[in-house]
């Protein structure tokens, strides 16, 4: 959908185009009553012409503009106008951690960095009673004060059901937008009709971690199925085994992120960043390993054209089976 500089949705003047993909297109604004730059984000068709979606997605986001961190980005607005159907959202400068990561590993300090503040921001949103659910480099944004968590367009209630059933589970494989999430970071759990909670999310968060520290993919193959497989059967290549450096208390906390059971997952990120915060303080090339207690029945069940473009994305399934370069 073209909106020409100039035109008004409210009170947020389009300026320029930002970016287009399957999730809606996304232009740079100005909010003229307060005189800021925001970005505004169109509601794809497909989902502006559902009801139900409609009126899930705006429940939802009522819930995610309640969040307040300084690590997750800012939903300021929804609205509906000439029937375009539209949200606004913090407008960011920086890059996604999917494009950081293409050029290389990032150093451990600045890995531990990152994954603290990602782990407090998806810790407050749990919560809040917020599930993410599409936890991954490309819904995170590094800008100049730090990590935004972005796309909470997929999140749900906590406390609510959201299960794949065969059904479900057969299209996901077939066709875009019938799952949510996106397979190399999705929790085998939810292949087998489990109902997505915060494991799913700390599963997540293992699998960026995991991606930060080696540069590759926890979980990855060349069709979708060989991917599904991967994450239901198969263990990931151990971090040291790639990078040297990879303290031990590192390697194991990602592989208590990624534990199959999620019973025997961590069972909060709050227990994930007080283990992140001994690591840091013990140095990264030390540290000490993670408590065992954690990993049982402990704790409680370029510029914002990017940030913009898979921020905030509806309810929809993203896939992201794009060459490396390319992600």
């Amino acid at each position: 959908m073209e909106l020409a500089p100039g035109i008004k949705l409210g009170p947020y003047e389009i300026l320029s185009p930002i970016g287009a993909g399957g999730m809606g297109e996304v232009f740079k604004a100005r909010d003229t009553r307060l005189d800021r730059i925001v970005a505004v984000k169109v509601m794809p068709k497909h989902i502006a012409a559902r009801e139900e979606l409609r009126a899930r997605f705006e429940r939802e986001a009522r819930t995610v503009s309640s969040l307040n961190h300084p690590n997750i980005c800012v939903l300021y607005d929804i609205g509906k106008q000439d029937g375009i159907d539209f949200m606004v959202l913090e407008y960011l400068e920086g890059e996604t951690l999917a494009a950081r990561i293409a050029r290389g590993p990032l150093p451990l300090d600045l890995a531990l960095k990152y994954a603290m503040q990602i782990a407090d921001a998806l810790d407050r949103a749990h919560r809040k009673g917020v599930v993410h659910r599409d936890v991954k480099p490309a819904n995170i944004m590094i800008t100049r004060e730090g990590v935004k968590v972005l796309d909470f367009g997929l999140a749900k209630s906590a406390v609510g059901k959201a299960r794949l059933d065969d059904a479900t589970m057969t299209i996901a494989l077939t066709e875009e937008g019938a799952v949510v999430g996106t397979p190399q970071y999705m929790a085998p759990e939810l292949y087998t009709g489990v109902e997505a909670d915060v494991h799913a999310d700390i599963f997540g968060f293992g699998c960026v971690l995991y991606e930060m520290i080696t540069g590759k993919r926890a979980f990855d193959g060349k069709t979708r199925v060989s991917v599904v497989a991967s994450v239901i059967g198969a263990e990931p290549q151990s971090m040291s085994s790639l990078v040297a450096v990879t303290p031990a208390s590192m390697e194991r906390l990602v592989q208590g992120c990624l534990v199959k059971d999620p019973a025997e997952r961590y069972q909060s990120l709050w227990d994930v960043l007080i283990d992140l915060r001994g690591i840091g303080e013990s140095g990264t090339a030390q540290g000490t390993a993670p408590s065992p207690s954690l990993f049982g029945k402990t704790g409680w069940v370029a510029a914002a054209a990017i940030a913009a473009a898979v921020g905030l994305a509806c309810i929809a399934v993203t896939e992201d089976f794009e060459p490396r370069a390319r992600t």
